[in-house]
């Protein structure tokens, strides 16, 4: 050993006791070090106190020797013990070399330095507080220890430090963060347990304010409530509920935006299989309910995130429906915060005032049906530069919201066919909402959006196409989708447009009918995508003969509903009139006429064409009349819903030259069942007045005459049966008069149609229909190179 003067002033007995394997010699000697270092502290040596601390570490507590260490330890302690309320001048060397033993191989020596700091701390009090970043380092590492004694130990003096810090006003926080939130991330099952006990504990601590530096402990926070072990995540649980608490008792202080993309990044479950990950996403979910409301329009700019974290979860079935409440409570909040001021932001940054058309000047019934259909609001940006986790840079102190993100996640959902059916209702109500709380800026995005919107007509939830047509309706109809350009959109998105045969002139009928519409004041304005509108979904029709037969009749008549029935049947009709593929033109001519006599959301627009008493409904018979002409039994229909008897007459007289199939013969036998219902009603009643409407009587006759003898012709000879003789009804009375200057009123209107030239009309469109058939079966084999006008 080395001589006893270099280790003045301990003896050489205190010397050889401190390297001695013995515990007990070991603590002789210690108890002679504090007698020893009394008397430098009643003598006040400071330089002595230091000399004897600088050789127990260096000489011993850091010795090679084990027992020099243990040696150490235990003579620090002694030290410690002895300078009392002093041994706050000397701990710096008086810890350091203690947690150097932390780090040792032999897990008793482990524990000796763990009972030497809890001495040295014990004594020493708050005094120790400027060096808690180093015992805090080194208690982690003992709180994972493998060894059951060292743990205690540790455990011990970790509950004598929170003590310290509990009853202390000078804790340095600010110091303290960066290694808390470095530690945050450990995987060990105690060493999180050790974190996350001093964060419940600082979080108690009323002159510590541990809510200013969350967002820097936010993500480990959430790391460590997967944590397989249920203490550890109750414990955390406890810490998340009370720092929510807290930021909802002083919201005003909370740093909402800093914490938002740390929500939004738990919200979304990275593994399904794990059980822990539910509670991650369903606290993170809540958290995130309670920030839109508390924070509100803070969160504007990381909408696009919220939207990709919230948007899937509304789809989740009851095993999830804590998360799916929490997630649709988000998506309504945020829903809410958008407002139509939004659509101004860009305009007025660039010109320093609005022009852009307000809501309040569109039709009255888009304000009931936001507020009714979705109860909501939305707002919009750009395309470019998206981040879903990064909030929109802006210098203005403005709060601007991220519509271009919005819009891509939106878009994504609605392509994605794994996307469940409540979130795809979600991402059209969010549509809506933002064509109409800032159209204008939404209207940058339809060409985009639109293919997928008329693809998702296709979709095989009901509720999902009735949203998507409120959807494409607002598109259609909004004010703000008006452009420069021609009012039928056919120069734009050629590909997904019918084609027009070349010897047909565009503006021919289009413009001419769709004017007349127009003119009408009892018809709302429609834009530029109206037009497009209807044909892209003719186009889809004729594409997907499915959907016509499934879906056709509920599309059309909830559009009737959305817009307006008279501009659909109009623009319909017009766009049938250059139809190419005949056989389509037939079909969807039958599944009009249909809906146009048997659906009740076309009252109205039955009661118009049923008089022809404006100059505005004659035009539009002309228009339906003409593509009605695609199907004859259509075409005498709708003779027939408008009173002209005498030319469906003529029509079924020409019947005989037409070629005469079973489908034609189908069709027949429905339209006497609909004569039948109370759709003509009326028809049926001017039965009576055999005088006045010989033409309806000899028309009933010919479909009579067309019919075999089946149920149908039972039906329709049964009522005409039943019609009175004209000698027996003759009466001469003022009502009678009255009825003949009524129908000389209508008669007045009828000259406005020429009937001649729809005879002509719907004589050369079934010449048509007949080449194409012959084409067909074959046989006009003769005229390979014909083709149609």
């Amino acid at each position: 050993m080395n001589t006893e003067k270099d280790f003045s002033p301990l003896t050489p007995n205190i010397v050889r006791a401190l390297n001695d394997k013995l515990y007990e010699k070991r603590k002789v000697a210690a108890l002679e070090i504090e007698k020893l270092v009394r008397e430098f502290v009643a003598q006040n040596n400071s330089t002595q106190i230091r000399h004897v601390i600088q050789i127990l570490a260096s000489e011993f507590a850091l010795s090679q020797h084990p027992h020099s260490r243990k040696g150490g330890l235990i003579g620090l302690a002694a030290c410690s013990i002895a300078l009392g309320k002093d041994s706050g001048l000397y701990l710096k060397e008086l810890i350091e070399p203690v947690l150097t033993c932390f780090n040792d191989s032999d897990s008793r020596l482990r524990y000796y330095a763990c009972e030497a700091l809890y001495n040295i701390v014990k004594v020493a009090r708050g005094a120790v507080l400027p060096h808690f970043n180093l015992l805090f380092d080194g208690l982690s590492k003992l709180a994972a220890d493998p060894d059951p004694n060292v743990k205690s130990g540790s455990e011990l003096l970790d509950r004598l430090l929170k003590d310290i810090v509990t009853e202390s006003n000078k804790f340095d926080l600010v110091a303290f963060v960066p290694l808390l939130r470095e530690r945050i991330y450990s995987n060990n099952q105690y060493a999180r347990q050790f974190i996350i006990s001093w964060i419940h504990v600082l979080e108690s601590v009323p002159d510590i304010n541990l809510l200013d530096y969350l967002p820097e402990i936010l993500d480990g926070l959430f790391q460590i409530l997967g944590d397989n072990s249920k203490e550890i995540r109750r414990t955390c649980e406890v810490v998340l509920g009370e720092f929510l608490k807290e930021i909802k008792k002083t919201p005003s202080s909370v740093k909402f935006a800093e914490m938002a993309n740390i929500l939004v990044i738990h919200c979304q479950v990275a593994d399904e299989t794990k059980l822990t990950n539910d509670l991650i996403q369903l606290t993170a979910m809540t958290w995130m309910r309670e920030f839109i409301q508390l924070a509100g329009r803070v969160m504007l700019p990381y909408s696009s995130g919220i939207l990709t974290a919230v948007l899937p979860c509304l789809s989740y079935d009851d095993r999830k429906k804590n998360t799916k409440e929490a997630a649709s409570a988000c998506n309504h909040s945020l829903m809410k915060l958008v407002t139509p001021e939004d659509d101004d932001e860009e305009e007025e940054e660039k010109n320093g005032s609005t022009e852009s058309p307000s809501r309040e000047d569109s039709p009255p019934k888009t304000e009931t049906d936001g507020s009714d259909m979705l109860n909501a609001s939305q707002e919009s940006v750009g395309f470019n530069n998206i981040s879903f986790f990064t909030p929109v840079v802006s210098d203005r102190p403005q709060v601007t919201l991220d519509l271009d993100g919005i819009v891509q996640v939106l878009d994504r959902h609605l392509h994605d066919s794994s996307t469940g059916m409540m979130t795809r209702i979600a991402v059209l109500k969010w549509l809506y909402h933002l064509y109409i709380k800032t159209p204008r800026k939404m209207f940058r995005h339809t060409d985009s959006l639109f293919p997928m919107l008329l693809k998702t007509l296709s979709d095989e939830s009901d509720e999902v196409v009735l949203k998507d047509l409120e959807v494409l309706a607002e598109i259609a109809s909004s004010p703000a989708g008006q452009t420069d350009q021609g009012g039928s959109c056919d120069s734009t998105d050629n590909k997904l447009e019918l084609k027009v045969p070349e010897g047909t002139k565009p503006g021919q009928q289009a413009s001419t009918g769709f004017k007349a519409v127009d003119s009408s004041p009892s018809t709302p304005s429609m834009n530029s995508y109206f037009y497009k509108f209807m044909i892209n979904l003719l186009k889809r029709f004729s594409l997907e003969r499915k959907l016509l037969e499934n879906r056709g009749a509920f599309i059309i008549r909830q559009l009737c509903l959305l817009l307006h029935a008279e501009n659909i049947f109009h623009s319909m009709a017009d766009i049938l009139l250059k139809e190419e593929d005949l056989k389509f033109a037939s079909t969807m001519v039958q599944t009009l006429n249909t809906i146009l006599l048997t659906s009740a959301e076309l009252f109205q627009l039955r009661n118009q064409l049923k008089d022809l008493r404006t100059q505005e409904s004659c035009a539009l018979f002309c228009c339906l009349y003409r593509s009605w002409c695609h199907n004859p039994v259509a075409t005498v229909s709708l003779c027939f819903l408008t009173q002209n008897y005498k030319h469906a007459y003529d029509l079924i007289q020409k019947f005989g030259d037409l070629e005469v199939t079973v489908d034609f013969l189908m069709e027949v036998d429905k339209l006497v069942q609909l004569i039948e219902s109370p759709i003509f009603t009326y028809l049926r009643l001017q039965l009576l007045d055999v005088e006045n409407n010989p033409y309806l009587i000899k028309a009933l006759y010919g479909l009579l005459m067309l019919l075999p003898q089946s149920q149908a012709f039972q039906l329709l000879s049964h009522r005409l049966e039943c019609v009175p003789n004209p000698d027996l009804m003759r009466t001469v009375d003022e009502s009678k008069y009255m009825d003949s200057k009524q129908q000389a009123i209508k008669r007045a209107f009828h000259t406005h149609v020429d009937y001649s030239e729809l005879l002509q009309h719907f004589d050369c469109v079934q010449s048509k229909h007949l080449e194409v058939r012959h084409q067909r079966s074959g046989r006009a084999s003769d005229h390979p190179d014909r083709k149609l006008m």
